[in-house]
């Protein structure tokens, strides 16, 4: 199955779905992405979903000369239906993306951008109701302190309380729950596996609605989920 079909199939759920069929195919955290949180269109709010192949670009501070420098803007090379993502150092004060970037990102048909740092322009953005997800939001822009050193390569995820890598081609959703990242390798088992856990869940809240309890409703319609 393709990346196309893949992003597809996954419109009808949510991260929670993916997080728990990440968790039967041992990924950790079931893929969830610790910190980052909707804050464009709506602040936590509303059924904005953002899918697509992870295009990655890391930041790095400006004293450290050694790092790669890319030419041309990393903005301008997005290709349609991927979901931006950027990697700003730990710590960072500065946001590391604006409004003008998520203006050129839209027009080139970008789904969404997740933001391991700060964000500015915040406006900006939800005029454009254009889905950002981060960790905070700031006013100041970033060349103060860091430059883009890295595109489309593996970026780590700065959190102490966890250990994540986004790659390339990775599936990243977001939505109100949070972001949840699909390595590549296993996105089309993460689709099969989804839609009976889904129907599942589904005869357990209807049978909860009518008194049954929670152990008797699982026992009965989980036993036939699909499993890896």
């Amino acid at each position: 199955m393709n990346t196309k079909a893949i992003v597809k199939g996954l419109q009808a759920y949510t991260t929670c779905d993916v997080a728990d069929a990440l968790l039967k195919l041992k990924v950790p955290h079931g893929g969830f992405l610790a910190g980052l949180t909707m804050w464009s269109p709506t602040r936590q709010e509303g059924p904005t979903k953002a899918i697509g192949p992870a295009y990655t670009v890391r930041y790095v501070r400006k004293s450290y000369e050694n790092e790669p420098k890319p030419s041309g803007h990393y903005i301008d090379s997005i290709p349609s239906g991927a979901v931006v993502f950027i990697s700003a150092p730990p710590r960072m004060i500065n946001a590391c993306y604006g409004g003008l970037m998520s203006t050129r990102a839209k027009y080139l048909g970008a789904v969404g951008t997740v933001i391991d740092g700060r964000l500015r322009d915040l406006q900006e953005h939800r005029d454009l109701e254009y889905p950002v997800f981060a960790r905070d939001v700031g006013t100041t822009a970033p060349q103060e302190v860091v430059r883009v050193s890295e595109i489309n390569a593996p970026v780590r995820l700065n959190s102490e309380d966890q250990e994540a890598v986004i790659n390339p081609g990775d599936i990243l959703i977001a939505d109100i729950n949070g972001v949840v990242c699909i390595p590549q390798s296993l996105a089309e088992k993460t689709l099969d596996l989804i839609q009976s856990q889904v129907e599942a869940d589904e005869k357990v809240a209807a049978d909860l609605k009518t008194g049954r309890s929670v152990a008797d409703a699982m026992k009965e319609h989980r036993a036939n989920v699909k499993q890896p």
